[in-house]
């Protein structure tokens, strides 16, 4: 068996030998100044020291070389902020330094990055989207308007958990429990079709929503994987492990139903005349009809590649974090118990989980903080880019330099979290103004500075009322004879950090 074909020497070994001498030649005394960072080995740079978990290596290097890490993966520099003091600096006085995304091959089929808010390039264009989020579509008026429509989608997902406990229990298999994480993320997906298409997706009598589903959870799944053409150009045009190949199938397939579901609006926009829906898409369309911004319409191309993204962002985020916040409380039984009684107490037993019930749960929302500071949704949040050479804690940051912000590290920087950072106790947020809403950089989650996420607000409300109905509506139990101490803790890196072993919870529901 031939181990190390011609071919291989000629697009790989050679290509990278060159590369490698080309990068010593021109960074030949260049280094002066580079942050602190662990030794890589030639070509491969730090990737083989990152490990599958690569949020949780970094954060035991902080030990060692303190709040900014220096890496190189493959070819590309890379900037780690490990601490509270660091991400602080970062986003208050470095933010339009670093204001831009790195691009990965993934993104870039079909143009995608050019009409994603998250990716943008920073212009025009990207105002356009954040705009469109933060003004038209994400304010408190508009979500209180569909305060009904969230209510029906978590009510659903209520009924989805009692079916499929009934199916386990009449199989005699009730102690396996069931997959909390897929019902919450069905949910959130049949949530987001209401508010952007008035319509549920998930609905076996839908061969088009059924259609858009499968295409975007196979866009989440290939989007979610490391890709070595990332860390080596010269094997972008092979696609050894055929993530380009699969991206442009699954995008391609959701671009196209997308347009399918907005050329479906146009039409009936016109049919219908003055009487619309009302839902994001219309308000999308809205902005494209206004003559107002013609020096920044957004093509239908771009139209059909944000619609994409509202789904991407909003359904993996909610599922991860209720499953996080679940098996927290599931081995933190005391913490259950209290969150219950408060649930019971305010609300009581005749009535559900509403919206305006939120800002009188306290501990309800304590519980949310701590599991966005241990398990935030993207552990790096999503990477920056340094637009030019500049200083940053003192230290040289080359151009073109990738930026993570550890999140998850942020999250227990021991000069913050200074009871216990690892360990799981909502207390620590009673009587704190600490949140996540970019102003506090001890507790990012969803990032701060101009490229925070822009859809904080619907998802504060999206985590309050699921994981609040989820615990006033059942009682829960480990499922699987799992207990605290067996409990795997591991998560895998994709669209977001999920457990790595999927919660099975056994749901009892509740005597009311």
């Amino acid at each position: 068996m031939e181990y190390f074909p011609s071919n291989f020497l000629v697009c790989f070994v050679i290509p990278s030998l060159l590369f490698l001498l080309f990068r010593w030649r021109s960074n030949s005394g260049g280094n002066q100044g580079l942050p602190p960072g662990p030794p890589g080995w030639p070509l491969l740079g730090n990737m083989l020291d990152l490990g599958a978990m690569p949020h949780k290596t970094l954060t035991r290097l902080r030990h060692k070389f303190g709040s900014v890490v220096w890496l190189r993966i493959g070819v590309r520099n890379t900037l780690v902020i490990q601490s509270t003091k660091a991400a602080t600096e970062f986003f208050k006085n470095h933010d339009l330094t670093f204001v831009e995304r790195n691009i990965n091959e993934g993104a870039r089929v079909h143009d995608y990055h050019k009409g994603s808010l998250a990716l943008a390039p920073y212009g025009t264009q990207w105002r356009v989207l954040r705009r469109l989020v933060t003004v038209d579509m994400l304010t408190n008026k508009r979500i209180n308007e569909t305060a009904m429509i969230r209510r029906k989608c978590v009510e659903n997902m209520q009924k989805w958990i009692e079916e499929e406990a009934s199916k386990l229990n009449d199989n005699g298999s009730s102690s396996n429990g069931v997959h909390v994480a897929r019902f919450v993320f069905l949910m959130t997906f049949n949530l987001l079709g209401n508010l952007m298409l008035s319509r549920d997706l998930v609905d076996p009598n839908s061969k088009e929503g059924l259609e858009f589903f499968d295409a975007m959870r196979g866009l989440m799944e290939a989007n979610g994987h490391a890709n070595m053409a990332d860390y080596f150009p010269w094997l972008r045009w092979l696609d050894p492990q055929g993530v380009k190949r699969r991206m442009k199938k699954h995008v391609g397939k959701a671009l196209e139903i997308a347009s399918g579901f907005v050329k479906a609006r146009v039409k009936e926009r016109k049919l219908v005349g003055g009487e619309k829906t009302r839902d994001f898409l219309d308000v999308m369309l809205d902005f494209e009809d206004d003559g107002n911004h013609e020096s920044a319409k957004i093509s239908d191309h771009h139209l059909n590649i944000f619609i994409l993204e509202i789904f991407m962002a909003g359904s993996e985020t909610t599922s991860s974090t209720t499953e996080w916040a679940l098996t927290e409380l599931l081995c933190n039984p005391e913490t259950l118990i209290k969150a219950k009684s408060e649930l019971n107490r305010v609300i009581g037993p005749n009535r559900k989980i509403e919206e305006g019930d939120i800002d009188n749960l306290p501990y309800l929302q304590c519980i949310i903080k701590e599991t966005l500071r241990l398990h935030p949704p993207i552990p790096f949040l999503v990477p920056r880019k340094a637009v030019q050479d500049t200083k940053f804690m003192g230290y040289f940051v080359p151009k073109d330099t990738q930026v993570f912000v550890n999140a998850y590290a942020i999250g227990r920087d021991p000069d913050v979290w200074t009871n216990e950072p690892d360990s799981f106790k909502p207390e620590r947020f009673i009587g704190s103004k600490i949140d996540y809403k970019g102003q506090h950089y001890e507790l990012i989650p969803f990032g701060a500075g101009r490229r925070m996420c822009a859809g904080v607000p619907l998802g504060h409300r999206m985590l309050h009322l699921t994981l609040g109905l989820l615990l006033h509506q059942f009682d829960w139990a480990l499922g699987r004879n799992v207990t605290k101490e067996s409990m795997n803790w591991n998560d895998r890196l994709g669209i977001t950090m999920r457990k790595s072993e999927p919660l099975l919870a056994v749901p009892t529901k509740c005597l009311v």
